[in-house]
Order: structure tokens, then C-alpha cells, then sequence
């Protein structure tokens, strides 16, 4: 309970002829009284904020950069109208910076037995769960000298998604999809395809492709058609090592990878293969396996939701492992990590052969922008000496790629807005060449 601002400046009001007529403090008291006996009725009439029932019900997951509503219902058993200000806390990163006041605190009236309901509307600014934490219900009283004021639990939390932005390529890539799934006439030859079916042959088809059989029983002369193969197996292998906290642009590199890894997947699962997901750095923090087309993706995007950058390093040793347990017959093994020399040369190329001698393996990496920029910025010495260095940079990341490349590994370094697009035209030229 407490004065609220109207009382203190009545009570400063009412002091002031004491220093002039009154007797010292017995004047003062005299004075205050009828705002003692005022408070006292206004601090009886407030209803009680103990006796409250408070139960949210609303939104339970939201992708980040979107808005979730979580509406809060508060019942009022006793015989006193509740006249209050509630605050809904939520933590910091629930809300864009400069917007948590308005959004988090609500003027309510309740009458006697009945129930209201307040919606907070959050916009997180991170991924993973956010928990509610307390609600503040200060109860004022009809002249609102005097207020009571209590808090309660309410437990609620809301999922942060990663907000899958290279969605937006999805139409697109399953175009090409079904391009290459035969629905469009288009020759596609390879050890991973399957026989499709006859049609006539037109110039600029591949005339390896004739069946001369077909040919002998009619008088045009027949091609064959080709389907990729269906029910492959894809591993998604993202590494949450102390290389996937580095920061390109506004996010961790482990965003844009994410990002990336959404798209493969959506793509992967319209064309009938199974997808599974495995982030690893010293352990697994996090495993899919098994799922439907149906269920793959919202069960990949809800492990990925509270997946975080660990500073440590890589054990590339205990990723093959788990990989290969993961994978125990042949697959594409797509591995989102990062194309620095040292982790690499160190860690990934001595265990490649593990995995390659099995596997298909495809290594996507993020690249940073501001290193383009760098290598072409002139005008000063300064800019010379960070076009050196970005040059430099650039140079041993190609070396590296090319250091996988010829151990048979399908390398992917792009830029994150491109890194999404760039990895599911790889998948698809795999498909597409039989390799999978």
C-alpha cells in the first residue's frame, strides 16, 4: 500500500499554515486529519489485490521480427470495483528498445465479480523462449489518494522462431523442381536418376539418350526421360562452435546458416527425401531424425529456435561421429560451418575422408560483405592498407574452398542474403548430375 501523488501534494498542502497559526506539531496533525480519515476511506474502498485470479491465454510461438498478442484475464471476486494500473514484465528483449512502457502497462476498470482482459503485444527482438515474469496490480481507491499494490505469477512463455526470410526463394526453387522431377520435358542423365518414360525425340536432345529398341518398333525416333531419385537421405550438420558467433551484419553467422538450412529443407522434403538435422559443437545441441515430409520443417525451425553460439571450438573428430551415426547409409551430408584456414586445415580436413568415403558432402559457409567492400576501397592510405588486408582475407578462403574441392566436396561461400539461394541450387545441381 501507498500515497499516491495526489495525497503527497495534499499533504503538503494542508502543512503549510501550521509554521504560521498552528501550536508546532499538534496544529499539524489537527490540520491532516481529515486527509488521514480521506486516505483511510479511499484505502478501504480500493479492492484487494491479493484476491485477484490472473490466467493469460494467447500466443505461444512467433517468428522472429513478427508480433505475438498474450492476453491476460483478471477476475475480480470481491465486492469492491477494481480501479487499477497493471504491468505486464516481460523481458527486455521481448519488445523493440523505446517500446516496452507502452506495450507492458494497461489502465483497467473491474467491477464487483466480474473479469476484464488486457492484451500485451510483444515483438522480440531475439530468438528462444521468453518467459512472462511477474504482473504488478497497483488497486487505487475512488479519490485515488491511496493505493494497494501486489504482484502475481503467471507463468507463460512464448517460442521465438527464426524468421526463414529465404522463403521468399522457395517458389522458385520448386520450379526447378519439378523441372527436374520430369513434370517439364527436360533430359537429366546420371547414376542417381531413375527411367521416367518415352517421348519423341527434338533437335538438341541428348542422343545418348535414344532407345534405339523403342526407335526399331515406331517411326519417330524415341528418347528417354529421366526422374531424379526419391526418398534420399539429407543431413543438415550446422556447427554452433565459436566461429558461428561471429557477427555478419546485425546476426551471428549461425543465423544466416540457419536461414539457409530452412530453405534446403523445405526444398529437400517437396522433393520426397528425408531431412534430418544435427548441430554439434563439443556435443549435440540438437537432433531431428525421423520426421515426416509433413512435420520436418516445424520441427527443424523449433529446435532451431533455441539454438545459440557456444565459444568453444569444434570437435570436428566427435562431429564425423555423430554425423555418421546420424547417417549410417549413403547420404548428402550438408555441413554449415565456417572457411577459415585453421579451423579448417586443423579440424574438418583431417577427418574428411571419413565422411566423403561414404557420403556425398556439401560445405556452405557464410561470407562477409564488408570484406568485398573492403577489398575494393580506395582513396587513402588507410583504405589501401584494409583493401591489403581484405585481399589477403579473400585469398586464403579461396585457397581453403579449393583445398576441399579436390577432395571431392561441394563448396558453397556466399553472402547471407545469398548463401540461402546459392545452397539450394547446389542440392539441385546434385540432383540434377545423379550425385545424390
Amino acid at each position: 500500500m501507498a500515497f499516491t501523488g495526489r495525497a503527497a501534494l495534499l499533504a503538503a498542502l494542508g502543512s503549510l499554515p501550521v509554521g504560521i497559526w498552528g501550536p508546532g506539531w499538534t496544529g499539524i496533525l489537527a490540520v491532516n486529519a481529515p486527509l488521514a480519515v480521506a486516505c483511510a476511506c479511499d484505502f478501504a474502498l480500493a479492492a484487494p489485490v491479493r484476491r485477484l485470479g490472473l490466467t493469460r491465454s494467447g500466443d505461444t510461438s512467433v517468428r522472429l521480427g513478427d508480433t505475438a498478442d498474450v492476453t491476460l484475464t483478471i477476475s475480480n471476486p470481491s465486492r469492491r470495483p477494481l480501479r487499477a494500473r497493471l504491468r505486464d514484465a516481460w523481458p527486455p528483449s521481448s519488445w523493440q528498445p523505446g517500446t516496452e512502457v507502452a506495450a507492458s502497462r494497461h489502465r483497467l476498470t473491474v467491477p464487483a465479480g466480474e473479469r476484464r482482459r488486457v492484451t500485451t503485444r510483444l515483438r522480440p527482438t531475439r530468438r528462444g523462449d521468453r518467459h512472462a515474469d511477474r504482473v504488478t496490480v497497483r488497486s487505487y481507491g475512488p479519490l485515488g489518494l491511496f493505493a494497494r499494490q501486489g504482484t502475481h505469477q503467471v507463468p507463460w512463455t512464448v517460442r521465438v522462431l527464426p524468421p526463414f526470410t529465404s522463403r521468399k526463394h522457395l517458389p522458385s526453387k520448386l520450379a526447378r523442381l519439378r523441372e527436374l522431377d520430369g513434370r517439364t520435358s527436360v533430359l537429366i542423365r546420371g547414376q542417381g536418376t531413375e527411367f521416367d518414360s518415352l517421348r519423341e525425340y527434338v533437335p538438341g536432345d541428348d542422343t545418348r539418350s535414344i532407345d534405339w529398341r523403342a526407335t526399331a518398333r515406331q517411326t519417330t525416333v524415341a528418347v528417354r526421360t529421366w526422374r531424379p531419385e526419391r526418398d534420399r537421405h539429407i543431413l543438415l550438420v550446422l556447427d554452433t562452435g565459436r566461429t558461428s558467433a561471429g557477427r555478419v551484419g546485425d546476426a551471428p553467422r549461425l543465423d544466416a546458416s540457419m536461414d539457409a538450412a530452412l530453405l534446403l529443407a523445405a526444398l529437400a522434403a517437396r522433393a520426397g527425401d528425408r531431412v534430418d538435422l544435427l548441430a554439434y559443437d563439443r556435443r549435440v545441441r540438437a537432433l531431428i531424425q525421423g520426421r515426416t515430409a509433413r512435420d520436418v520443417l516445424p520441427s527443424i525451425v523449433g529446435a532451431m529456435a533455441t539454438l545459440e553460439p557456444e565459444l568453444v571450438e569444434l570437435d570436428a573428430r566427435g562431429l564425423a561421429s555423430a554425423a555418421l551415426r546420424t547417417a549410417p547409409r549413403r547420404s548428402l551430408i550438408v555441413l554449415l560451418t565456417s572457411l577459415d584456414a585453421a579451423p579448417v586445415e586443423e579440424g574438418l580436413l583431417p577427418v574428411l575422408s571419413r565422411l566423403t568415403q561414404r557420403h556425398t558432402l556439401l560445405v556452405a559457409s557464410v561470407a562477409d560483405p564488408f570484406v568485398a567492400r573492403m577489398a575494393t576501397a580506395r582513396g587513402s592510405t588507410e583504405a589501401v592498407y584494409e583493401a591489403a588486408a581484405a585481399a589477403q582475407a579473400q585469398s586464403e578462403r579461396h585457397r581453403t574452398a579449393e583445398q576441399l574441392r579436390r577432395h571431392g566436396v561441394t563448396v558453397v561461400d556466399a553472402a547471407p542474403d545469398d548463401l540461402a539461394p546459392a545452397l539450394a541450387d547446389a542440392y539441385l545441381a546434385l540432383k540434377a548430375a545423379g550425385r545424390l
